[in-house]
């Protein structure tokens, strides 16, 4: 049968990574009931809101989506349609892996999923002015707001995916020797929930500007990383980094009741409408969702026929090295799958 799944394509080069996507999934044989739905700017366009109630219904009734990259509006009441997406489903992990694809990069080994706290930290949103004297704005204060549950469950999620996957390590990343109640609680249920896999997965921990340098210095030692929103941001983009950017970059934001999978990267203005855009990304995030409707087996058939084209650079985008157009470079995947 197929599975109920929300489409949102999205803004810029969305509509074209998005239609080439589905192409993808449709030739592997995966049969989904799309429900095509607008958020940011092409839903301020139309519905002047950039995360229309239509878009939310669909989400709750389907509980799983697939979105292409947003924009969000300049002033408006969200700080990032993503970030409200993220909130309004309690998608409280966010889980972006990375791994050496295209070959003759810096690094040929790299295999990591960083599990990223969605929810709290800095980006809770608890902020505000202070005034002094005539000034209003005159100081600005934030509150990083870490809780014990939100800690258990993003780290136990770490866990389970390590076990569920086949990994061997978690890092837990935290900043616990100068934010000693933040971090320090953060720190302290990673060693908690460690004690519950010992002998099943093993466990270190990282002070987060110590874990950004061996990063870039022998990112190989790293398997499944976990640490909070913030830190979760900043890290990710740097593993991404690490294996080419963000063009092969997909994510997952996963609660109880909804998950949605996303290409990371932006819009890509200067490029939107010429047929030119690498939907790697999107394709590897459409992956990511058959794995999590266990459909394995067709998200690895996906998987192995984009990197075998990436690989062999005959037929790939210009960002990939080549001169190939987004359809061109689809159709090349699509008869890997023949």
């Amino acid at each position: 049968m197929a599975v109920p799944c929300t489409l949102i394509p999205g803004d810029g080069i969305g509509p074209d990574i998005t239609d080439a996507t589905v192409r993808i999934l449709e030739a592997a044989g995966a049969t989904f009931e799309w429900d095509r739905r607008l958020a940011g700017m092409a839903a301020v366009d139309k519905f002047d809101d950039p995360m229309p109630d239509e878009t939310i219904e669909s989400i709750k009734r389907t509980g799983l989506a697939l979105k292409g990259p947003l924009e969000t509006p300049v002033g408006g009441g969200y700080r990032s349609v993503n970030v409200a997406l993220r909130r309004t489903f309690d998608l409280y992990a966010n889980v972006r892996p990375a791994r050496s694809v295209v070959p003759g990069g810096r690094f040929d080994n790299v295999d990591i999923v960083l599990v990223r706290e969605n929810t709290e930290g800095l980006y809770s949103g608890v902020e505000h002015f202070i005034a002094i004297g005539a000034d209003p704005r005159a100081a600005a204060e934030s509150t990083a707001v870490v809780t014990r549950y939100g800690s258990e469950r993003i780290i136990r999620y770490a866990f389970e995916y390590a076990l569920a996957h086949g990994r061997k390590k978690v890092t837990v990343v935290h900043k616990a020797n100068i934010l000693k109640m933040t971090g320090g609680l953060f720190r302290e249920v990673g060693m908690e929930i460690a004690k519950e896999f010992a002998g099943r997965v093993d466990y270190d921990e990282r002070i987060v500007d110590a874990m950004a340098m061996q990063l870039v210095i022998k990112p190989e030692m790293f398997d499944v990383v976990v640490t909070t929103n913030l830190f979760g941001d900043i890290l990710s983009d740097l593993i991404s980094g690490l294996v080419g950017g963000l063009g092969l970059a997909p994510g997952a934001n996963l609660g109880a009741n909804a998950a949605i999978f996303e290409a990371v990267h932006g819009t890509a203005p200067d490029i939107a409408g010429k047929g030119v855009a690498n939907p790697g990304a999107l394709v590897y995030a459409a992956c990511l969702m058959l794995e999590h409707l266990d459909d394995h087996p067709r998200a690895r058939r996906i998987r192995d026929a984009m990197e075998s084209v990436i690989r062999e650079r005959k037929t790939v985008t210009r960002d990939l090295g080549g001169t190939a157009t987004t359809a061109q470079f689809t159709d090349a995947i699509i008869a890997r799958l023949a």
